[in-house]
């Protein structure tokens, strides 16, 4: 048996759950993948993977073999990358996943000048505000806006995304500008509903800290949609400055509240934790870095860093 050949196997059909999608992957047949996994099972005398006419998942023993395969292979990839130019040039394809107001704002514009500088790479770029499963959907790394959250991932800090509280003149004007934020729960909120936190609003000063449920009118996963929302008069909203900062400087938005600010949040570079770290995402993460931590975190633009 190719052990080799049978570990890259069975890893490509755990990463896609499907015998089919890791056949194409491999530009094998279907029937070889499924034998180089079966003879692996026989060798370890294991079950590695559950079948089920509409999915394949790995079983326990498959999950743990599963995270020492990737790391065998990496070692493997590693080894041979030492001795060829991609180990000092990056090329290759690369599969980024990021949310989708961040991403259309300031990661796409980055993109270009990173593919400028980096010519022999070939960026698949997915926008998606659902948390999905890096090493599951095959992606290279994950670009996400929150508390680093507990998982396998390594995760790179890349720039704080402060937020604010912020409402049209005309909605102020009408509903009144609150002093506290207790007052909040008289107005209308549009709140972003799928962070950890759910639909619970922190507030914190320099002595104080206030929590409560906000009594909202618009729940989105969406930032842009709340931003225009609260550009049209319909509440207030607690959004990320990379957001709206335009909208702040321009007066179509306005600061509520500027004493209190939320909890810190950060934009982080996520990635399967192995002990190699592939040329081209080492080069995307240390690009992203060094162009928009550069950003004032108080609020400046994201999007103007040049080249």
């Amino acid at each position: 048996m190719d052990k080799l050949t049978s570990m890259l196997a069975f890893t490509k059909v755990v990463t896609h759950g499907s015998f089919s999608e890791a056949a194409r992957d491999m530009r094998l047949s279907r029937s070889a993948v499924s034998k180089y996994v079966i003879d692996l099972e026989v060798d370890l005398g294991a079950q590695l993977l559950n079948r089920t006419t509409r999915s394949v998942s790995a079983t326990d023993h498959g999950q743990r073999y599963y995270e020492r395969c990737l790391a065998i292979l990496s070692e493997i990839e590693e080894a041979e990358l030492v001795v060829s130019r991609h180990q000092i040039e990056p090329k290759g394809l690369l599969r980024v996943n990021a949310p989708m107001s961040f991403g259309t704002l300031h990661l796409g514009p980055a993109i270009g000048v990173f593919m400028d500088r980096y010519s022999e790479i070939q960026v698949e770029l997915m926008l998606s505000d659902q948390q999905l499963d890096t090493v599951q959907e095959g992606f290279d790394l994950t670009i996400r806006i929150a508390d680093l959250p507990a998982s396998s991932l390594i995760g790179r800090k890349i720039v704080a995304a402060p937020r604010v509280l912020c409402a049209s003149p005309d909605y102020l004007k009408r509903a009144g500008t609150p002093k506290h934020p207790k007052e909040l729960r008289d107005h209308e909120c549009l709140s972003y509903g799928y962070l950890a936190t759910g639909l619970q609003w922190k507030l914190i000063a320099k002595h104080e800290e206030y929590s409560f449920n906000a009594p909202w009118t618009l729940c989105s996963n969406n930032g842009e949609i709340l931003r225009d929302a609260a550009m049209s008069g319909r509440g207030i909203a607690l959004l990320p400055l990379f957001i709206i900062e335009p909208q702040l400087q321009d007066g179509s938005l306005r600061r509520v509240l500027s004493k209190y600010h939320a909890p810190e949040m950060s934009i982080y570079a996520l990635y399967p934790q192995t002990r190699y770290v592939p040329p081209k995402v080492r080069a995307f993460i240390d690009f992203l870095v060094e162009r928009f931590a550069r950003c004032d975190t108080k609020g400046a633009p994201y999007g103007n860093q040049g080249s």
